[in-house]
């Protein structure tokens, strides 16, 4: 059985809407160490809108069906090419989370985890997907805080 490859594009400079536009994210650098089995504590995981779409696919990860492969642009995104730098598959520890922010307060994130909420540190979230809380909180300026996002784990962490 073919397995389904689904695309987890890593942004390699930070978006023209931030304020460190254009300098490098290094998160390829941290998450390198995770694809190969040893994690870099500096980020073990991304956020991404559209829960539904990545629990449907994180769970065909899990059950062995398909596989994340990570990519990043060479240049500007959307218009340069993009290249792999790995993929996790089933025995990763890869999981996904819901992440709620309560009343759409940036601050106040609440993680589900078997139907059960908990609130979380917005310093911990942030500096667990590699970023400083200012960077953080500008890289997801302009979202929907209303949807659930989606935490992938890049290990068998969660919260």
């Amino acid at each position: 059985m073919k397995l389904k490859t689904y695309v987890l594009t890593v942004s390699r400079y930070f978006p023209s809407t931030h304020p460190r536009k254009g300098e490098d994210t290094g998160f390829i650098d941290k998450i390198l160490p995770a694809i190969m089995g040893a994690p870099d504590l500096r980020k073990i995981h991304t956020i991404r809108s559209n829960y539904d779409l990545w629990e449907k696919r994180i769970k065909e990860v899990q059950n062995g069906k398909a596989k994340i492969v990570f990519r990043c642009w060479t240049g500007r995104p959307y218009h340069s090419k993009q290249i792999s730098f790995g993929s996790l598959g089933f025995s990763s520890g890869i999981g996904i989370q819901k992440l709620v922010f309560l009343d759409e307060n940036f601050e106040m994130p609440f993680i589900f985890e078997n139907g059960y909420a908990s609130l979380n540190s917005i310093f911990t979230l942030a500096t667990n997907d590699g970023l400083s809380f200012e960077d953080f909180k500008a890289w997801f300026k302009g979202y929907d805080l209303s949807k659930p996002m989606a935490i992938i784990h890049f290990t068998s962490f969660r919260y």
